[in-house]
């Protein structure tokens, strides 16, 4: 598996405008009805199976807003659960929990849930050569995250911006072109000569003839963009190990098997980010009140933090 590391500075950024946005002047819920001396303990369950992501961004949103909150992790990023599998559990002041709680779950949640989904492109895809990768269809704000939790899938990434590879698609060599496919090569290639040796550079394409020209430039990866199976495994063959030779477009959990068979080096999946839905996990919390505090201030029973 890659290497499953979070850099800390833009998780605390991330963590910081979360908790701007969720609660801007405190939660005046907890402040209103439970006691500052009120203590906690929480557990996070799985409510269905899936591959886990997130488990230190959970913590560290628990501690962000109040550093005496104990978190346990009882399970490492990238291990698979069970429904009913409990993941964390947590120990501190009541009210820290529970102002923490929302933001901490929804990135856990939806972090697990882009885990889970690229574990299943990855299992379908055992046995070939291929590579499940993500795109740049990532929450704005949130690429970080979501790219570490491909990789918590099994999954890998691609660019991470615009910044650091060259990727000319379609609209760019319609602009370098101008229409006339005969200029391709020597405009690809004199771009090229004004990289850098260690600066990637890929060329998507939508038909086989435009295979040649592309290769001709010595580029580094040519994508096979929309192309039929049997178009890929005739770009495959054409291609003959000249460039790293990607699929993309029409991938879902029905089509990525044959796609992979089709000998293709890497396939490029928008949908591990861009559609998934919150993976169903929960935050248990129970609540422990000193006899005789303010009767406004009692709540005595185990309950589900509501959304």
């Amino acid at each position: 598996m890659t290497s499953l590391t979070l850099p800390a500075a833009p998780v605390r950024d991330i963590l910081e405008r979360a908790f701007a946005e969720d609660a801007p002047n405190g939660d005046i819920t907890s402040q209103l009805l439970i006691p500052a001396e009120a203590r906690a303990t929480a557990v996070l369950n799985a409510r269905v199976p899936g591959v886990f992501s997130g488990g230190t961004v959970f913590r560290d949103a628990m501690k962000l807003v109040d550093p005496e909150t104990e978190v346990e992790l009882l399970l490492a990023d990238g291990e698979a659960f069970d429904a009913g599998t409990q993941l964390a559990r947590v120990s501190g002041r009541a009210r820290s929990v529970l102002l923490a709680e929302r933001v901490g779950l929804n990135l856990a949640q939806r972090m697990s849930a882009i885990a889970t989904k690229t574990a299943e492109f990855v299992r379908l895809v055992e046995g070939t050569k291929a590579r499940i990768t993500d795109t740049r269809k990532t929450t704005p704000g949130l690429r970080v995250l979501e790219r570490y939790a491909v990789r918590c899938g099994g999954g890998a990434n691609h660019r991470y911006s615009l910044s650091d590879a060259v990727l000319a698609k379609d609209n760019h060599l319609a602009v370098m072109t101008g229409g006339d496919a005969r200029k391709l090569t020597a405009l690809l290639a004199t771009a090229k000569a004004q990289l850098g040796h260690t600066t990637h550079f890929e060329v998507e394409v939508d038909s086989r003839d435009q295979i040649e020209p592309v290769l001709a430039a010595q580029v580094d990866t040519i994508m096979l963009d929309n192309f039929s199976l049997e178009e890929l495994r005739a770009g495959v063959q054409q291609v003959a190990g000249r460039a790293i030779v990607e699929a993309s477009g029409n991938v879902n959990l029905a089509t990525v098997a044959d796609i992979a068979a089709a000998g293709v080096d890497v396939i490029s999946i928008g949908g591990l980010t861009h559609s998934v839905a919150a993976l169903d996990l929960g935050l248990d919390v129970t609540l422990d009140i000193a006899p005789g505090a303010d009767a406004a201030h009692r709540l005595d029973e185990t309950a589900a933090v509501a959304p």
